[in-house]
């Protein structure tokens, strides 16, 4: 079997879009040609790849498997024509990132760029969007990632990434009255405004575990023992989201943004941002 790279591209626009017309607009082709290649990768893998139907196309289980493959694939072959393209770089750049992403954008964000850029020093401060905002006024920091109010944004939106109520699948622990919930041990407007929200909704609630940073809130909704107020991109597996059908509306509608500091226009810093771009890019829910 060989599959082409110009076949996964086409396949992830089709998957990503849901729709061979919208593919076809995305990548520039005609619907026909979209349709061809993706015949020709059915017919190298040896199965269908997509479901069709009244308002599109859906992946088949052999297409989802293909998914997470094509999508690494995919961007292998980006990373690689960076890296050979781009200029190195060389210097210090420090950012901040919040914990919620340590795992997910922070190893692809910092193993592309030193692949690219391997004398340019990189300094990493895990922090809060308080204390990394902090850190940007002492001029400790030359880039960092924060969280915004979607209706008070006034720096570079990397992603939306609302906070909402999530619960474990196995242990359904929001049936529980008075509802354990597990919160962030310092006291803060996302703290509040999470306690308000049951408050005004006249749930009976129990602080039953306290962390100061989002994976031990992650551990006390995984385990069962509460439900937690996370990042939705940052729901561990196993668990799922509380939405407006069982009762539990969106705690806030938050922005990833990204801000600059006074070494913004250093060319290692505008290489970082470029890198961090790209990083939200490939994490952000498609």
């Amino acid at each position: 079997m060989k599959l082409e790279s110009d076949l996964l591209r086409t396949f992830l626009t089709v998957a990503e879009t849901g729709n061979f017309t919208r593919a076809a607009d995305t990548a520039g082709r005609t619907q026909s040609a979209i349709s061809v290649q993706m015949r020709k990768l059915e017919e190298t893998i040896g199965d269908a790849l997509f479901e069709r139907g009244s308002r599109g196309v859906a992946l088949t289980p052999k297409g989802r498997q293909l998914l997470s493959y094509a999508r690494r694939v995919v961007s292998l072959l980006d990373e690689t024509a960076a890296a050979l393209s781009t200029p190195q770089l060389r210097g210090l750049v420090r950012i901040g990132i919040p914990e919620e992403y340590g795992h997910s954008v922070l190893p692809k964000l910092l193993g592309s760029f030193d692949l690219q850029h391997p004398d340019v020093e990189v300094t990493v401060r895990y922090g809060n969007s308080r204390a990394n905002t902090a850190a940007m006024a002492r001029g400790e920091l030359d880039l960092a990632v924060v969280f915004e109010h979607a209706g008070n944004t006034h720096h570079e939106v990397l992603m939306s990434d609302p906070t909402v109520w999530a619960t474990s699948s196995l242990h359904e622990t929001h049936h529980r009255s008075p509802l354990p919930v597990a919160m962030y041990a310092s006291e803060s407007w996302f703290r509040s405004t999470a306690l308000a929200g049951l408050e005004q909704g006249n749930v009976p609630y129990r602080i039953a575990y306290v962390s100061d940073n989002p994976t031990g809130l992650g551990a006390a909704v995984t385990s069962g023992l509460a439900i937690a107020p996370l990042s939705r991109s940052c729901i561990p597996e196993g668990c799922r989201e509380l939405t407006v059908a069982d009762g539990y509306p969106a705690i806030d509608q938050s922005n990833v943004v990204m801000v600059i500091g006074s070494r913004g226009h250093d060319r290692v810093v505008q290489g970082m941002a470029d890198a961090i771009r790209d990083a939200f890019r490939l994490t952000a829910p498609h």
